[in-house]
């Protein structure tokens, strides 16, 4: 199929992509990777009047460390985040997540800032910023900036907190400091690369007796958003993450899911995967973090 006709606009600064979402409305997208955006126009799921190429806004490719959080850019490129070493280090789950974002070619060309607009439930990069409660920065040329949790981010299925005349220009990640700090990334799909059935993240730090510190634990495609549960990771503080625990944090986490039926899987089978990829995500991270204490 083929996209419905459109006006393509090329944005000379960051004050001119936003002159044109505020005269256009809802009637206008900024594009820089497409990865989500142009085969929706094909399907003709999505039919924008105008488009803005946002790709030469370099204030929209900083990257920005501090002590507590790392600002990426929302048009940085999933490739270049994959194969920052420093990242890396300071933000481990983003790279977790990015293994199992689409194909190496996909990721080429799709931006940071694309996934978490698309607000697929199933994605992986809006399931990590669910998880770690990124701060999501909007931008429009008559309100400003305004900053945003990814915990209110995420509304529904593709809709996000994002008004019409907004346009995404950073995200916040926590950096967690101190040894013990470990992370995972858990998925199933049909095939590696397409939309998971289920996926489950977690990011944990241990005291050198093996007990947590802090954590944070999620599930993905198994709502119409992502799914962070901010309450059962504060029980998991103070005690040692065993099969156990793991296993009773992972049930009551898939028990709260809403997940849907379709041709691959029905719901109860989309339950019982959240239930496994969370155990094994808890259990993954808690021994990965058990020598790095010891080193």
């Amino acid at each position: 199929m083929k996209a419905a006709p459109f006006t393509f606009h090329r944005a000379e600064s960051l004050d001119h992509a936003l002159d044109l979402l505020a005269r256009h409305g809802g009637d206008c997208k900024p594009i820089a990777g497409g990865q989500s955006l142009v085969p929706m126009m094909a399907m003709r799921l999505a039919r924008p009047s105008v488009l803005v190429d946002i790709n030469r806004l370099d204030a929209l490719k900083a990257r920005h460390d501090a002590p507590d959080h790392v600002t990426l850019g929302a048009i940085t490129r999933q490739r270049d985040m994959e194969a920052d070493v420093a990242l890396r280090r300071s933000v481990p789950l983003i790279a977790e997540a990015l293994r199992w974002v689409g194909h190496v070619q996909t990721r080429n060309r799709g931006t940071i800032g694309g996934s978490l607009v698309h607000a697929d439930p199933s994605a992986e990069l809006p399931l990590a910023a669910a998880v770690l409660d990124a701060t999501l920065v909007l931008r429009s040329q008559n309100g400003g900036e305004r900053r945003v949790p990814a915990s209110e981010f995420f509304v529904a299925p593709m809709f996000t907190a994002a008004n019409e005349a907004e346009c995404l220009t950073a995200v916040e990640w926590p950096v967690w400091a101190g040894a013990g700090v470990s992370c995972a990334f858990e998925e199933v799909a049909i095939r590696h690369g397409d939309f998971a059935m289920a996926s489950a993240a977690c990011q944990i730090q241990l005291d050198p007796d093996g007990t947590c510190r802090r954590a944070t634990i999620g599930l993905g495609g198994v709502a119409g958003t992502p799914l962070a549960f901010p309450d059962l990771a504060q029980r998991l503080i103070g005690r040692r993450i065993t099969a156990t625990l793991a296993q009773e944090a992972a049930e009551e986490a898939a028990a709260r899911s809403e997940p849907g039926t379709d041709m691959h899987a029905d719901a109860g089978y989309r339950r019982h995967l959240a239930v496994v990829l969370l155990r094994r995500a808890l259990l993954r991270a808690a021994s990965a973090a058990t020598p790095a204490l010891a080193a």
